[in-house]
């Protein structure tokens, strides 16, 4: 996991990453706290149950619809705005809703139809555990959400629109007077860049630990909503299954634990991160689906040879019941996967995000798959391919191109984005960072890549490749060379529906485009500057930024 990385807001600091020194582990919980004179233990209010953690944590469970109706946390109140609880969802509904106690465990059971949820406490522990056993679309998605009342935390982050009453698109991205915008979708992060969410004042923080996504979908790159804050109030989410921008169908089954965890203001504990948390305790609970580390496998690689050391190397597991994944050591590509329930997967080497190989493995309770060095072929990394020039590079995402890391956190009409338009001119040294990472019909269509051709390489023809990393309404590249030749109009790949390129995404599925352009395109005065006109074709979309438009990988003309 990536390291920390500290963000200070205001009165707040926003903490999102890796590692942070552990609590001290009383009955075995990984945040266990000194006891408070309260008692740990639980009592049914008559619509509630009551659950004391037995530190500075009490929380009620309805009764009637399994919605969190209340977070206390050293007196405070922190849960609820616009009369809304947390919840699976917007609200499940009426549910049967039970509570066991295990020794130093408390579990309250909900069950929603074919849909089951649990809330775990452990005694001495300012956190909730929860786990969701999605087993059908009878829910529409999988998304928990945290809500919390207005007021407690500091709102000014790219996720936040307490200052913006000016909607840019639909109703959930605005803008502010200062010309920034600010959306909910705006998380920045991709799942496999952190490890819990949340906000801190300094005395207290507030979290959502998320889970091993081992049944969400879209795989370690995929980016959703993470949290929001208005004048409403704000919410923290897990969400396995968003139906927007997927590459993937849903998975079902139980999926956690993921924890809503308080502390004085510091980091979660590293031990309840995805990478680190074991739940022995939870073993014999009788939770829906819950499979014990002795049910589960390992798959572990000696190295990959083939890398390219400018990047870095992640290794996937998927198949469609499960997904995980694991860095690969940079110095010889080593990596281990772990907590993977038995099945066959597929197993995908990623360069930077680019899939660059693939193979079958097969994962057995309680055993490790030892795998020998895999490597690369040259063929597979389209990096490799001699080029007379190239624009980008090849890694599956849009890095180093005009605006690319701000369009993680904003949108593309924000005021600190540069110009999308203007023309490039390889050899200037600014090709790639000129050159914008978003192309759409109705904005930037046609720009201009001027380059020149010595004698022998006009003279012959050549493939242009234009890689990209998704889509939105059919968007795809049509080229024209020097005014005099134009290529066909490509037909689209697959591609995700739903918006993209405006809600801080660009992870679609990768594809590359190729044109072959004959010798007869190019100029046969070297001294001039052939033109490649980019245009975007599609009969989809509607105006602006939601015309059709494409996320740029890399662009290289050939040998």
């Amino acid at each position: 996991m990536s390291e920390p990385v500290q963000h200070a807001v205001g009165r707040r600091t926003f903490v999102v990453g890796g590692a942070a020194a552990a609590g001290s582990a009383v009955l075995a919980g990984p945040l266990a706290r000194p006891a408070s004179a309260a008692a740990f233990g639980w009592s049914d209010d008559g619509s509630h149950y009551v659950v004391d953690t037995g530190a500075s944590l009490v929380f009620r469970v309805s009764k009637s619809n399994g919605d969190l109706t209340s977070l206390v946390y050293k007196g405070t109140e922190y849960q609820g705005y616009g009369g809304m609880n947390s919840h699976i969802e917007s609200g499940l509904g009426a549910s049967t809703v039970t509570i066991s106690q295990t020794g130093s465990t408390i579990l309250v059971s909900v069950t929603y139809g074919t849909l089951k949820h649990y809330y775990a406490a452990r005694s001495g522990e300012n956190n909730v555990y929860l786990w969701t056993n999605k087993a059908d679309t009878s829910v529409s998605a999988t998304r928990y959400i945290v809500r919390v009342k207005a007021g407690l935390f500091a709102n000014d982050e790219p996720d936040s629109y307490t200052y913006a009453p000016t909607t840019v698109e639909a109703s959930d991205v605005f803008r502010k007077s200062d010309g920034q915008t600010r959306s909910k979708h705006f998380s920045r992060l991709r799942v496999t860049d952190y490890d819990y969410i949340g906000w801190s004042t300094g005395g207290v923080g507030l979290y959502v630990v998320r889970s091993n996504h081992e049944k969400a979908s879209g795989g370690p790159f995929y980016r959703s909503l993470l949290r929001h804050q208005s004048a409403d109030g704000g919410g923290l989410y897990e969400i396995l299954y968003y139906g927007e921008n997927q590459t993937e169908a849903q998975r079902f089954g139980l999926q956690g634990p993921y924890v809503i965890a308080f502390t004085d203001g510091g980091a979660p504990s590293s031990a309840l991160y995805p990478a680190n948390l074991t739940t022995p305790w939870a073993d014999g609970l009788g939770i829906s689906g819950y499979v014990a580390a002795s049910g589960r496998g390992r798959v572990a690689g000696v190295g990959i040879t083939g890398r390219d050391p400018a990047f870095p190397y992640t290794v996937g597991l998927a198949n469609s019941a499960a997904q995980y994944w694991g860095s690969a050591r940079a110095s010889d590509g080593y990596f281990s996967v772990t907590g993977v329930l038995p099945g066959t997967y597929t197993l995908t080497v990623f360069k930077g995000e680019l899939a660059v190989y693939t193979t079958s493995v097969a994962v057995t309770a309680g055993g490790t798959t030892t795998l020998n060095s895999i490597a690369v072929p040259t063929s597979n990394d389209p990096g490799n391919a001699s080029a007379i020039w190239r624009i980008g590079s090849w890694d599956g995402t849009p890095g180093g191109f005009k605006n690319a890391e701000l369009m993680t956190y904003a949108h593309p009409s924000d005021v600190r984005a540069a110009s999308w338009t203007g023309n490039v001119v390889v050899g200037s040294g600014t090709e790639t960072s000129a050159f914008p990472c978003y192309l759409w019909k109705d904005v930037n269509s046609g720009i201009i890549v001027y380059f020149k051709l010595t004698a022998a390489q006009a003279a012959a023809a050549h493939t242009l490749r234009i890689g990209v990393t998704t889509a939105y309404a059919n968007g795809r590249p049509q080229i024209t060379v020097n005014d005099t030749w134009t290529s066909a109009v490509p037909s689209p790949p697959t591609q995700p529906s739903t918006r993209s390129l405006t809600v801080g995404s660009y992870r679609g599925n990768n594809y590359t485009f190729t044109y072959s352009v004959p010798a007869s395109a190019w100029l046969t005065d070297t001294g001039a500057y052939n033109t490649l006109k980019i245009y975007v074709a599609s009969g989809s979309g509607t105006t602006s930024f939601l015309s059709a438009g494409t996320a740029i990988d890399a662009i290289d003309l050939l040998i």
